[in-house]
């Protein structure tokens, strides 16, 4: 009995010892504050990271190790004219707004065109381009994609988002009801592309995928705006999944925008809300 009692002390070490490992790999809770963050799906997450090239570096092409450079070309404009042109710039654009009330007005789409093509020239990380923007006229399509859209959204709203996340939506008069995706003429979808492919099969790595396109939405946004066109950026929660394979687009797409485009409806209106000053979102070192 006595040479027992030393083994069955060890074991209890060991024991409380991996209590308290398995305690610090737990994430932190407060006691007494509901989780506020949204439940995100798999399918939602960023994937940047190289671990998994690492793993299984024989499936990953190697990029391309030279490429030609030219001169460059560049439109220098006078100091006056620059000013002018960069207040003009700042004044359409400071006109944009969120607007949900789209009218049904078919729109030119040659316009769609040109805007995604601008949203194409975008920088990205080692220049991969990882974004394609699913362009949906047809109108079953676009109710299929609203039935998906505002089921989800609805769980979302009554559970996934949280209290404080409702209440600060209130003010914007916004709920899990989207009309806008049937009247909206064009919807337009972006994917980021967590990787590529290679002529050979191989996949490619995207650096910063996310980055890359959420800065290709900047200026699609801008484009649009520049066409005379409005839309709403949403984001749909938990819903790409279920969108992408309704689009049949592939796993590595991970829906990042929706925007339906159009022209305002007659009785639109907008929150009035007023944008940050200079001094309050500019500083200068």
């Amino acid at each position: 009995m006595f040479f027992l009692t030393p083994v069955l002390v060890a074991v209890v070490c060991i024991l409380i010892l991996w209590i308290f490992k398995a305690a610090d790999r737990s994430p932190e809770k407060k006691k007494g504050e509901p989780q506020t963050q949204p439940w995100v799906h798999e399918d939602l997450k960023d994937s940047s990271d190289l671990h998994q090239v690492e793993e299984d570096g024989d499936e990953w092409q190697e990029s391309e190790e030279h490429v030609e450079h030219i001169p460059f070309s560049h439109t220098r404009y006078p100091e006056e004219e620059m000013v002018k042109r960069a207040q003009e710039f700042y004044e359409l654009l400071s006109k944009r707004r969120s607007v949900r009330f789209i009218s049904n007005e078919q729109v030119p789409m040659e316009v769609i065109d040109n805007v995604i093509k601008t949203a194409g020239t975008a920088p990205s990380g080692a220049h991969t381009e990882p974004w394609t923007f699913v362009v949906v006229t047809d109108p079953d399509m676009k109710h299929q994609i609203r039935e998906i859209i505002e089921e989800e959204e609805k769980i979302n709203y009554m559970k996934r988002m949280g209290a404080r996340w409702v209440t600060d939506l209130r003010k914007l008069r916004t709920s899990w009801i989207k009309q806008y995706l049937d009247t909206a003429p064009v919807l337009i979808l972006i994917f980021k592309q967590v990787h590529g492919f290679a002529a050979n099969g191989k996949k490619k790595i995207h650096y910063y995928n996310e980055i890359s396109v959420s800065i290709a939405c900047g200026i699609l946004l801008a484009a649009l705006q520049n066409a005379g066109l409005v839309t709403v950026t949403t984001t749909p929660l938990n819903c790409g999944p279920r969108l992408r394979v309704l689009l049949g687009r592939p796993s590595h797409e991970k829906l990042l925008v929706l925007l339906p485009v159009g022209y305002p409806s007659k009785e639109a209106t907008v929150p009035d809300l007023r944008r940050k000053t200079l001094d309050q979102i500019m500083v200068k070192v």
